[in-house]
């Protein structure tokens, strides 16, 4: 019973890292964020962080794999939607309803790919190019769904206008844009011609 304690207790204490590193680096960025900030951010002791994570390029990744599992319960919400179509208006919805914070840090995996992509070192830069290869994957199964011709490059229209509206977001300090856009990419999905085979 002591071991069962001791090990969920750990399992928290890596979960708050994992938690706590994606959300630093998002607002801080990866080279301003050090170790203790996300200890402190996880209320953690410093120490037990190298229990866990032994570099801060081991907590980069831990943030990549928290952004990845924040996606994929996205999408698993979106997934119980009967129409490929409401799926899509569902995931530009959250996306907007994230508007404040993309105005004040950006997007999550976008801002933290072109950041990673800068630095000397590579491998890491590639963890986050998989990221966001997991949203354009099943962005881009929703348009097959629909029976669209060229699902990929519309995948790449839609997300590609995501990182678009959150970076001038951003830049601008105006989380409106991401309203107007995410309103503009609504209509938008709704003018493509589809089989209507998903809407039957």
């Amino acid at each position: 019973m002591a071991n069962l304690k001791k090990s969920r207790a750990g399992t928290d204490k890596r979960r708050r890292l994992m938690a706590a590193a994606a959300q630093v680096l998002h607002r801080q960025g990866v080279e301003r964020t050090t170790i203790a900030d996300i200890a402190h951010a996880a209320d953690v002791p410093v120490g037990n962080v190298y229990y866990y994570f032994k570099t801060k390029d081991e907590l980069v990744q831990a943030a990549l794999a928290e952004h990845s599992r924040h996606l994929a319960e996205l999408t698993g919400e979106l997934d119980e939607l009967p129409d490929p179509l409401e799926r899509l208006k569902g995931l530009v919805g959250a996306w907007v309803g994230q508007r404040d914070v993309a105005a004040r840090y950006g997007c999550p995996t976008g801002t933290l790919a072109v950041e990673l992509d800068k630095r000397a070192e590579g491998g890491i830069d590639v963890e986050a190019g998989k990221t966001i290869r997991l949203l354009l994957d099943w962005v881009e199964c929703q348009f097959r769904e629909l029976g669209l011709p060229g699902p990929g490059d519309l995948a790449i229209t839609l997300v590609g206008a995501y990182q678009g509206m959150s970076l001038l977001a951003n830049a601008l300090r105006d989380p409106e844009i991401m309203t107007r856009e995410g309103a503009r990419l609504t209509r938008w999905l709704d003018t493509l011609p589809g089989d209507g085979a998903a809407h039957r």
